[in-house]
């Protein structure tokens, strides 16, 4: 488990998923370590998908989103990760944010913008008929 007053990252074991709830915007260091927290989450549970939470923070930086692209993206493939779940509020206010993010995910992962934890559970459940 990671916590921080920006972030926190768990695991889901009866979903395999790393949940990383965003509480407020960060970058940098603030930003990289939760999501290397998570690598080493998913890393340590064979299929393990990521899920972020953004309804309460969560917005592009430049120097952090190509992070994002050039670490984040090959270390998450190469963990064996096929989904990429964004948590959103209904009236979604980071809509560019994610898809600017979701171009480039979507070439490695199904990514799927979900409402609650449910959603993902479904799609989960679903993933395995």
């Amino acid at each position: 488990m990671y916590r921080s007053e920006f972030c926190d990252v768990t695991y889901l074991p009866d979903t395999n998923v790393v949940y990383v709830e965003w509480k407020k915007f960060c970058q940098g260091n603030d930003y990289r370590k939760p999501l290397l927290h998570a690598i080493e989450i998913m890393k340590a549970n064979e299929n393990c998908h990521y899920m972020a939470d953004t309804r309460n923070g969560f917005e592009n930086e430049e120097a952090d989103t190509l992070w994002v692209f050039n670490e984040f993206i090959p270390l998450a493939a190469a963990t064996g990760c096929k989904f990429i779940f964004f948590i959103i509020s209904p009236d979604n206010n980071l809509k560019e944010e994610l898809e600017g993010q979701s171009i480039e995910l979507k070439k490695f992962f199904q990514v799927k913008a979900c409402f609650n934890l449910d959603e993902v559970k479904q799609i989960l459940g679903n993933s395995h008929k």
